[in-house]
């Protein structure tokens, strides 16, 4: 049995505009992040993509804050620069997320960086690097799983991780920044 290349699944996915129109969960979320995210001005960047043209595939799931978030800052890098971007459900794709863990685990977003032709040239997410160390702060103020209140406080937790990606702006520019970073290296 032949093995479904990264490209048939990409040729297989929705576009990102698609896939926040159709989000379920965490949509008007996202879009408010697209709403106000500023793209920086960056003629480099732009240049490059619109120059190697890579196909973005993007295994996510709307209920993903960390999607949520990133997702709508590679739209607007998708749209400056005239690239393709797909979106696959990370639940009904497995057999392409366990090619392409983060730590053991079934992170998402994971950004798969193709050339035009499919040949994977570089992978990004699920976190920027800065982006991590805020969700590890929050996480280490957790309770041991065996307190009663560890539910609570933890839905507490996420909930603050949720509107820090929602509304900090901080948090989008290291998002992109990473991204460009990513794309920098891959494509160069």
């Amino acid at each position: 049995m032949l093995m479904t290349t990264e490209q048939q699944y990409f040729e297989n996915g929705i576009s990102i505009e698609s896939y926040m129109a159709q989000m379920e969960s965490n949509q008007e979320k996202s879009y408010s992040i697209y709403e106000k995210f500023n793209l920086p001005e960056d003629p480099e960047l732009t240049a490059l993509l619109k120059e190697k043209q890579p196909h973005i595939l993007v295994i996510t799931e709307d209920w993903c804050g960390d999607a949520m978030m990133n997702n709508a800052i590679l739209r607007k890098i998708a749209e400056a620069s005239g690239i393709k971007v797909r979106c696959i459900a990370r639940d009904e794709n497995l057999e392409l997320m366990d090619r392409y863990l983060t730590n053991g685990g079934r992170s998402i977003p994971k950004y798969l960086i193709l050339s035009p032709d499919g040949d994977v040239l570089g992978t990004w997410g699920p976190r920027a690097p800065q982006v991590q160390e805020f969700v590890d702060e929050q996480k280490a103020k957790l309770p041991e799983k065996s307190d009663p209140q560890y539910e609570i406080h933890t839905k507490t937790i996420y909930g603050e991780i949720s509107d820090g990606f929602t509304w900090n702006s901080d948090f989008w520019q290291m998002v992109y920044d990473d991204l460009r970073k990513a794309f920098m290296e891959s494509l160069k």
